[in-house]
């Protein structure tokens, strides 16, 4: 492993993403990604007793899929880095409890599946352990009833807003190749950056300054142009945040139009459900990674992406107090291991 630039890693025993796994909601299910989810919960509480029951029961279903799909014990697994947008990570404590492996809750906001694909791959590659479980949850309600209002309320949704995921996506990775040929080579960790941006209903206007700021990082620490990379796909940015993104790197001269892609308008489409700018939350990224951008660099359609998921660092008490909304996003390069 090295140091390159000023916020960058590259790994020269690159980690293997081993397995990964991606269970959703019944709208995600619905959607153009649909066919390529291991599991699709057709009822929002997944037979539970509240919404944030029901988002545990999506990390743990998750993690289940991860194992019975890779066929690996759960005693193989050195430590699980997951964490959610809720209060104390209490999706990811409840959901992660029973299966009694070392745990490292992360909050990165959406940024979170960027952040656990990051560290588990630190580790993996500076010898601490042989597999590592990254994984992130979001659940629609849970956000709704913590973020903003009770459904109940039926509040309206402006047009830039975006619509939390319901889903959860984990991953292993390891120093072993699995059944992916897919290796994550390098890292790019993020700076905080605010715009003094207050809305928080837009929240591609809060995160878009922060993905430029990582995506400009790497392409400089690794010196490298950004067709470099097949893809640059950002986690939940939606289509008010992917114009602002493009708009701000153009400014410095930096052209990414022709091979951004954004999770958040993947998962979703106008025609098929009505989320406005698209999907967001921490499991937006993650299951779209898992789900659809694997299979992409496994094919060796795609070469190489840098994925770099986009959180909003806001609570209930910073809104409530009038703060702006600060950014955060984590790039991580993930490339086809050609053989």
């Amino acid at each position: 492993m090295s140091i390159v630039g000023r916020q960058s890693l590259k790994f020269k025993e690159a980690p293997y993403i081993y397995e990964c796994a991606s269970v959703v909601g019944k709208k995600e299910g619905e959607g153009p990604l649909g066919q390529f989810f291991d599991r699709v919960f057709e009822e929002g509480m997944c037979g539970c007793k509240s919404w944030e029951e029901a988002e545990s029961f999506l990390q743990k279903n998750s993690l289940e899929t991860l194992l019975a799909k890779s066929e690996m014990p759960v005693s193989d697994i050195r430590y699980i880095f997951s964490g959610d947008l809720l209060g104390q990570l209490i999706a990811t404590s409840f959901g992660v409890a029973d299966f009694e492996v070392p745990l490292f809750g992360l909050y990165g906001a959406c940024s979170t599946y960027g952040e656990g694909l990051s560290l588990s791959a630190m580790c993996v590659a500076a010898g601490y352990c042989e597999n590592a479980v990254a994984m992130a949850s979001s659940h629609f309600a849970s956000a709704e009833k913590q973020f903003r209002f009770p459904l109940g309320y039926g509040n309206q949704r402006p047009l830039a807003a975006t619509y939390t995921v319901t889903g959860a996506g984990s991953a292993i990775v390891s120093r072993s190749k699995g059944n992916y040929n897919v290796r994550i080579k390098g890292v790019t960790t993020g700076r905080i950056v605010d715009y003094g941006v207050k809305d928080s209903m837009n929240m591609g206007a809060c995160m878009a300054p922060a993905a430029a700021d990582t995506i400009e990082a790497n392409l400089r620490d690794f010196n490298v142009e950004p067709d470099y990379y097949d893809k640059i796909i950002t986690g939940d940015l939606g289509s008010v945040g992917h114009t602002i993104l493009c708009d701000l790197l153009m400014k410095k001269n930096i052209d990414i139009r022709d091979r951004h892609m954004d999770c958040g308008i993947e998962i979703f489409t106008e025609e098929l459900q009505d989320t406005h700018a698209g999907g967001s939350g921490c499991g937006c990224s993650a299951v779209t990674f898992n789900a659809y951008i694997m299979r992409q660099l496994n094919s060796g359609q795609w070469k190489r992406v840098l994925f770099v998921p986009t959180g909003a660092l806001l609570s209930p008490v910073s809104y409530n107090e009038g703060k702006s909304v600060p950014g955060i996003a984590h790039g991580v390069v993930i490339e086809h291991a050609d053989e």
